[in-house]
């Protein structure tokens, strides 16, 4: 078996490949395939800066050759910084989604959505701002399943319906924090054959403060009702889900598209002698059992350790010091595409960080996660 045999086509580059050049003809010594596969790669791999790219690039050059020509070998780092400057998010993205969309089951499932801050984005010499994105994350398949931009002088509130139109999202149920409670946004998860539960605070605070008193007046054997308590770390948590689909006396129901319960999750954390509670309340289209409402919330919950943490601890992308053009925006899909790929390899009880050293240290590991399939 030869080399090249012994590695299996990469079929996620196909769908990258429609990403037009933005390079003149002449200045194109480096095919945009190879530098997006060394990027890749080296992502995978832990490197955080261009010149870590680059350095993977070179002491991987044979590796790579197993799949892509490479006649000209690795460009430069300053190369590998203005293309990816230079590429158009917008087709990145769409790519990332098409891709991603051909690994998605067709079976129901909980899509959180939330936003994250790039902080390394931020540049006070030009006066630029820490780019802003909304991500899907879908938790039974744990992809990420595509992004969105927050435009300057605008908020989450206009990105999420261009995220969500991007997305398949039919039989599912979408949980948004209370910056996504909007009557519009609601109306388009429905449009799009979802359930949405969203988060209720000071947004609507006659809503929220009409909901909270019913809860407060109404006994738990009228609710449908159910409780979760875990242990561990010297604490002790219990969640109780509180839910009613009797709410025809809600005035302000006519105005959400299909509402049919509301919810209340009571958060108790008990740490010696210490204990607090939290309670949060929710909208919903859902008419499920209880149950469903609970794991949703507590799903969409952890889409901070899913997604955020993990680009934060494993990809160290609040340090990430990339902040030219499109740079810092194509960077954040490509540690997207590279988290989607370390989740899909057969290594469950293996942490994220130790896969990626893994694929530094192997060859074999690496393209195990090049080929993966969900």
């Amino acid at each position: 078996m030869t080399a090249l045999e012994d590695f299996s086509t990469i079929t996620f580059l196909d769908y990258f490949s429609h990403i037009e050049d933005p390079r003149i003809d002449r200045h194109k010594l480096y095919p945009l395939n190879e530098i997006f596969l060394t990027t890749l790669c080296a992502k995978i791999c832990g490197a955080e800066s261009w010149e870590d790219i680059e350095d993977f690039g070179r002491a991987k050059i044979n590796f790579l050759k197993n799949y892509l020509p490479f006649e000209y070998g690795i460009p430069s780092h300053d190369t590998f910084a203005r293309v990816f400057s230079l590429i158009d998010p917008k087709q990145f993205k769409q790519c990332f989604i098409d891709w991603v969309k051909s690994l998605q089951t067709q079976l129901p499932d909980v899509i959180s959505i939330d936003g994250k801050a790039l902080r390394g984005s931020f540049d006070r010499y030009s006066d630029q701002k820490p780019i802003h994105m909304v991500s899907a994350f879908a938790s039974n398949t744990r992809l990420v399943l595509g992004q969105e931009k927050v435009k300057e002088k605008s908020n989450e509130i206009t990105a999420i319906p261009l995220l969500l139109n991007t997305l398949f999202i039919k039989g599912s149920i979408v949980t948004i924090d209370a910056m996504g409670c909007q009557k519009k946004i609601a109306e388009l998860i429905r449009k799009k054959e979802a359930n949405y539960i969203l988060a209720l605070k000071g947004n609507h605070s006659d809503l929220h403060d009409d909901i909270k008193i019913f809860f407060k007046g109404t006994k738990t054997q009228d609710l449908l009702y159910d409780e979760n308590c875990e242990k561990g770390h010297g604490r002790i948590e219990i969640r109780k889900c509180y839910v009613s689909k009797d709410i025809e006396w809600l005035e302000q129901k006519k105005h959400w598209k299909d509402l049919k319960s509301i919810v209340m999750i009571e958060s108790i954390r008990i740490q010696g002698e210490k204990e607090t509670t939290e309670k949060r309340y929710y909208i919903s289209s859902l008419d499920g059992k209880v149950q469903e409402y609970a794991q949703a919330i507590r799903t969409h919950w952890g889409i901070e350790n899913c997604v955020h943490w993990v680009l934060d601890v494993t990809f160290n992308e609040d340090k990430s010091r990339i902040r030219k053009g499109n740079g810092p925006e194509n960077m954040a899909i490509v540690r997207h595409t590279v988290m989607n790929l370390i989740r899909g390899i057969n290594d469950s009880k293996t942490s994220l960080k130790r896969r990626a050293r893994r694929a530094l240290y192997s060859d074999r590991y690496l393209a195990n996660i090049l080929k993966v399939k969900f």
